[in-house]
């Protein structure tokens, strides 16, 4: 994404970020009854958004082996109701969950390499290159920020890295270096933000990124457990 291109989007007004989509299906009940109840009576839009976004980034898994290479792992409802999913789905989650409190939000995504992937990971994949890395950009007192929800509390424990924290009003990116110094993860390619996850899209881009993963048997690719794995590289 040009630079001139990333300017304009964070001046894009917010009135087109509101209505449900395919993906970000912010009118699913359940989406609808879980933002309410996180939001609880909160009035502050920033406020209700920092809570949405920490109860996404804790309490709902990061699973990359959630229904893989199936579109429904993209929807926010989906993701609701299994309580886990890949970067893609939870910030589908986090833009649905605000736009169901009135709160314009929209989906983003960019390149990256993540440097503390599991070896199963990375070998089903064949690169450390991510693409298509979700997160959600809210509108909230006057200006565009992004919020990424992906890994929780838990996995990053796991990991040795600190929980990405969201105020509302600095971008929410992924930390550069983790607990002991090491890489961590370093952004490539800004793809833009979408009103809806274009999923068709991701998914081809998908195959051709990762020919190995589009040939395993998805039975076998959801067999994993990330967590576990995370774990048991980090003991050694």
């Amino acid at each position: 994404m040009s630079q001139a291109a990333s300017d304009a989007a964070q001046h894009e007004a917010p009135e087109g970020y509101l209505a449900p989509g395919r993906f970000v299906d912010s009118d699913d009940p359940q989406v609808a009854a879980f933002a309410a109840r996180i939001a609880g009576d909160l009035v502050d839009p920033t406020a209700k958004a920092l809570a949405l976004y920490r109860a996404i980034r804790d309490d709902i898994a990061y699973d990359p082996y959630h229904l893989p290479g199936h579109p429904e792992a993209f929807r926010a409802g989906r993701v609701l109701a299994d309580g886990r999913g890949f970067c893609i789905g939870k910030a589908a989650l986090m833009t649905a969950a605000a736009r169901s409190q009135g709160i314009p939000a929209r989906v983003g995504y960019a390149d990256v390499r993540n440097h503390l992937a599991t070896k199963r990971l990375l070998e089903m994949m064949g690169t450390d290159m991510f693409v298509w890395h979700g997160y959600a950009q809210l509108f909230l007192d006057g200006q565009w920020v992004k919020a990424t929800p992906a890994f929780g509390k838990e996995i990053c424990d796991r990991f040795g890295v600190a929980p990405l924290e969201f105020d509302g009003r600095t971008d929410s990116l992924f930390q550069p270096y983790n607990g002991d110094g090491a890489r961590y993860m370093e952004y490539v390619q800004d793809r833009g933000q979408f009103a809806d996850v274009p999923a068709d899209e991701i998914l081809d881009t998908f195959r051709r990124t990762y020919p190995g993963w589009a040939t395993t048997p998805p039975d076998e690719i959801a067999a994993g457990d990330f967590g576990a794995e995370a774990e048991a590289e980090r003991r050694g």
